[in-house]
């Protein structure tokens, strides 16, 4: 029986590849995506595997369009969901220059979206056989690693969507779901641009197998796309 996998934010870079690799080889891929009419790329990857891949308008943003989808979905149940979708934010603002409300739009996206989104699909999740949750976070999180300054609406989302995480995996222990933050090394995406070190493929590719291998122990943990634990 084929799996099935929910994916945020597949219009481009690495929610594409998610949704490419898990379609070809044969998971039901629910691919969701805030604007599918310019999503070119994504319509034309699900001409290519139309048995396989369902598209779902979705801005994670918003409450009635994931109460709508939540509908849609009707009786399916969710092996594994992964919470791709995020926003960097204006880059090169420094202190001094920081402004409420843009820093609020990147808290938004990055770390209480992905939680409504779960806390809305977590009946599905619960009664599918992986019960998998998957965070794309990001290293510069991690405040052990951060040694640079700077980014401060990027990393302290992340900082806070790895404490969600943490949490999650202590509430929903019981069920047998496992939840997990990924860092998806630095990846050749509009986000991390040409000069990054993996490209989308390399990156999901990895973290494909890691989810693939992922244990009830290591539920709760901040990983690196090469399998090592990441310091908070």
């Amino acid at each position: 029986m084929a799996r099935t996998v929910l994916i945020t934010g597949c219009n481009r870079g690495l929610g594409l590849e998610f949704a490419y690799q898990y379609a070809r080889d044969g998971w039901h891929v629910h691919a969701c995506a805030r604007d599918l009419v310019h999503a070119e790329a994504l319509q034309a990857l699900e001409a290519r595997f139309p048995e396989q891949i369902n598209l779902h308008t979705l801005d994670v943003n918003k409450d009635g369009q994931i109460k709508a989808l939540d509908r849609v979905l009707d009786n399916i149940s969710i092996d594994l969901l992964i919470n791709n979708a995020g926003y960097y934010g204006p880059k090169g603002v420094a202190f001094g220059t920081l402004e409420r409300e843009l820093w609020r739009q990147v808290l938004e996206t990055n770390t209480l979206s992905p939680l409504m989104l779960t806390q809305a699909l977590y009946p599905r999740i619960a009664a599918s056989e992986l019960k998998t949750i998957a965070f794309l976070s990001s290293k510069v999180g991690s405040i052990t690693d951060n040694t640079a300054g700077g980014g401060y609406y990027y990393r302290s989302s992340k900082t806070a969507l790895n404490q969600v995480v943490r949490s999650l995996s202590i509430d929903l222990s019981g069920a047998g779901v496992k939840v997990v933050a990924l860092h998806p090394g630095w990846a050749q995406t509009d986000m991390g641009g040409s000069n990054a070190l993996i490209t989308p493929e390399e990156s999901v590719t990895a973290l494909r197998s890691l989810l693939n291998g992922l244990t009830q122990e290591q539920s709760g943990d901040f990983i690196n796309y090469d399998g090592s634990t990441l310091p908070w």
